[in-house]
């Protein structure tokens, strides 16, 4: 399909309020996506440029996951409301919370998506950067501000680390993802810092606010333990450190091999020292940005999390509800502010209906305000309730079936996806999860409740499910006997979300996924039994060993045959025959050099500047045609280790590099040259030329940018 049959987008009619860099983001991303599908734009640049949006592919043909930034997990009542109607209307009206305090939607109609983001951005949310090689979204204790154990409030620089990396260049030619965490304390799990590439935890040191410093933390297949940076940052030194990391990673990390292209992998591949050295180095050629300082200006005006009723007391009669006094026990905490109290929501799965999340939003309105956070472990978790509104919410929440006991309790288990939607899923993670889930209520309903122990699961070996920092977990795997295939789960002992995520488990061996239940209840069994005084479950494993918790499970790793019981080869709440089938994941995406983006978008501005022409807008068309070889020269500058937050003579540098040295034809960049220091408008004609001449020199950076890889 000729590129002449496409018409350009114009959002400004409907979505003329929105800001214009962020109208402007969607209108590219609508582009872009027609441009692919007439088979203008490659694959490959397409799959990484719409993960950079959020936009992830489904185990299921023509149907997209929508992934949905949520920093730190911080919502408004608006933004739920909102969140629930386009879940309602492009997706099957569930969404789904996911261990990085984001949204997903499934089976989305990629078509969709432009619309979709539009009417997200309109209350303040964005899909930028939620996949990818990007920075990931930037996670937060859902306790801060209201948790008693904490030194300060973090939640400031989060908001401000989250806004400042969204977008920034230095942050768009990473190998893999970047993850990045903030804990309030160092003790308790809700932060989880020392499980991410860079992890801060609040410490106040002679009454300064800083962070003790974690980097090349990660999970997946091969886990790493993060290293201490530093043991104090001070908090206004975050941002810098911050982007000087970022600019090693992108500048030193791998980039050819996906499964080697982590932080973690490239400390390890320099030293720890070296690395250290090497971002110190960056730090301190970075000049002074004033985003630093005004990110925490903007996250200090942004942040408004303040009650809507005064404080009260919790006045509970005799004859009390039973439900609403172990709800109190099960899923309440009081705030460090007196008369008030967080509420964690518990969503089995990690689901909620769009009508539960509209309700939800409107409970809010009524009695906490904007005050809602999404949790790391899969909740929703409301706070400033005043004590004396504890009654009205339970009934309120049981009214919409969100009043389940057990929140951050044994049977609140945490699962990815797994075969339900996800290409690398082998097992299902989330069909085990809905059948312990039901087990608790009925057969193992004495365990639901214990604090001590957390289950976490994954569909296959790259944690998603975070198995690797459960007492219990289990990642999905297969097993052969005779011509057919079972699903199994691979049982991991030993790790903890304590700490920070300070331990990893370590796997045993396998249980077929229908016995995963009683290999639960097994564990538990030994456990009680065997340990000493207060001992943790970690604690445990380490003083007995694997090996004898192994020998606790011999008999129910046994497969049978499937003549003796052909159930044994289904999934759990899957009712066809098992069938491992792995598809290439999307997690990383395809590793796409930054030049390649810069060069698809010289191609799309030229594009632009042809129907300026053909509008006879002359102009804008001369502008445009500029703009589209800017981009072209920036992507050759970025070869040879320019970054565009430098700030460099962009015509200067690009004469040094690639016109003195002979490597662009001479004829095209001298257009360039001249079309750069024009400062005249041009008429129809004139403009015409600029934009021949455009297309001859992005082919000619094109050609030079391929020939510098081959």
């Amino acid at each position: 399909m000729s590129s002449a049959t496409h018409q350009p987008v114009d959002s400004s009619a409907q979505w003329g309020h929105l800001p214009e860099a962020v109208r402007e983001e969607i209108d590219v991303f609508e582009t872009n996506l027609r441009r692919f599908q007439s088979g203008q734009m490659a694959e490959k640049v397409f799959t990484e440029f719409r993960l950079r949006h959020g936009t992830y592919g489904q185990r299921q043909d023509r149907v997209q996951m929508q992934r949905i930034k949520i920093p730190m997990g911080m919502m408004t009542a608006e933004q739920m409301t909102r969140l629930a109607d386009v879940a309602e209307e492009y997706a099957v009206g569930v969404l789904h919370v996911t261990t990085r305090q984001d949204i997903q939607c499934h089976f989305i109609d990629i078509n969709d998506s432009p619309n979709m983001f539009r009417r997200l951005a309109d209350v303040g949310i964005t899909t930028k950067e939620a996949c990818g090689n990007t920075v990931r979204n930037v996670t937060c204790c859902p306790n801060a501000g209201v948790c008693r154990d904490e030194p300060f409030d973090v939640t400031m620089h989060a908001w401000a680390m989250a806004y400042f990396l969204l977008r920034h260049p230095d942050a768009q030619n990473f190998g893999r993802k970047f993850k990045i965490a903030f804990s309030g304390c160092e003790d308790n799990a809700c932060g989880l810092a020392r499980l991410h590439d860079l992890g801060a935890v609040a410490v106040l040191r002679d009454g300064v606010e800083g962070f003790q410093v974690w980097v090349g933390g990660g999970l997946g297949a091969l886990p790493y333990q993060a290293k201490l940076y530093r043991d104090f940052v001070p908090a206004q030194e975050m941002l810098p450190l911050a982007q000087a990391i970022a600019r090693v990673f992108g500048r030193d990390g791998e980039k050819a091999n996906r499964a080697k292209a982590r932080m973690k992998f490239l400390i390890e591949k320099v030293g720890f020292d070296e690395f250290k050295k090497r971002v110190e180095e960056e730090r301190a050629k970075l000049p002074f940005d004033p985003a630093w300082e005004a990110q925490l200006d903007k996250a200090r005006a942004a942040l408004s999390d303040q009650p809507l009723k005064n404080p009260s007391e919790l006045k509970v009669s005799e004859n009390a509800d039973p439900g609403l006094l172990r709800w109190l026990d099960s899923n309440v905490t009081p705030q460090k502010q007196n008369g008030y109290s967080m509420v964690e929501v518990f969503l089995p799965l990690g689901d909620i209906s769009s009508d539960q999340m509209r309700a939800l939003a409107d409970l809010c309105r009524e009695h906490v305000k904007d005050t809602v956070r999404l949790t790391v472990s899969q909740n929703i978790m409301v706070r400033w309730v005043p004590n004396g509104d504890l009654p009205a919410v339970y009934e309120a929440l049981k009214a919409l079936k969100l009043a389940e006991l057990g929140a951050s309790r044994l049977k609140d288990v945490t699962a990815c996806p797994g075969t339900d939607s996800c290409k690398l899923g082998i097992s299902s993670s989330r069909g085990l999860a809905a059948v312990l889930h039901e087990k608790f209520s009925n057969g193992m309903s004495d365990l639901a409740e214990r604090k001590d122990l957390k289950i976490k699961i994954s569909g296959c070996f790259n944690s998603c499910g975070q198995h690797h920092i459960a007492d219990l977990g289990f990642f999905g795997s297969v097993q052969r006997k005779g011509q057919y295939a079972a699903p199994v789960f691979q049982v991991v002992l030993g790790g903890t979300t304590d700490g920070n995520a300070k331990t990893y488990g370590l796997a045993v061996g396998k249980v077929p996924a229908k016995r995963v239940p009683e290999a639960i209840r097994r564990l538990t069994e030994v456990y009680d039994r065997e340990k000493e005084g207060v001992e943790t479950f970690s604690e445990f494993v380490e003083r007995v060993g694997r090996a004898h918790l192994k020998d606790a499970l011999a008999d129910l790793a046994e497969l049978p045959t499937f003549e003796a019981d052909p159930d044994f080869y289904n999934d759990n709440r899957q009712s066809w025959e098992y069938k491992k089938s792995v598809g290439v994941g999307e997690c990383a995406g395809e590793v796409v050099d930054q030049a390649e983006f810069l060069l698809n978008d010289a191609d799309r501005l030229n594009f632009e500047a042809t129907v300026a022409l053909e509008s006879g807008r002359s102009a804008e068309a001369s502008e445009k045609a500029l703009e589209a070889q800017h981009k072209a020269a920036d992507a050759l500058l970025f070869t040879r280790g320019l970054w565009i937050s430098d700030n460099y003579d962009r015509v200067g540098e690009f004469k040094k590099h690639f016109y003195e040295t002979g490597v662009f034809w001479k004829p095209f960049a001298e257009n360039y040259f001249r079309s750069a220091a024009e400062t005249n408008g041009h008429d129809l004609e004139v403009a015409r030329k600029r934009v021949e001449e455009a297309t001859l020199f992005i082919e000619a950076a094109q050609d030079v940018y391929s020939q510098a890889g081959s």
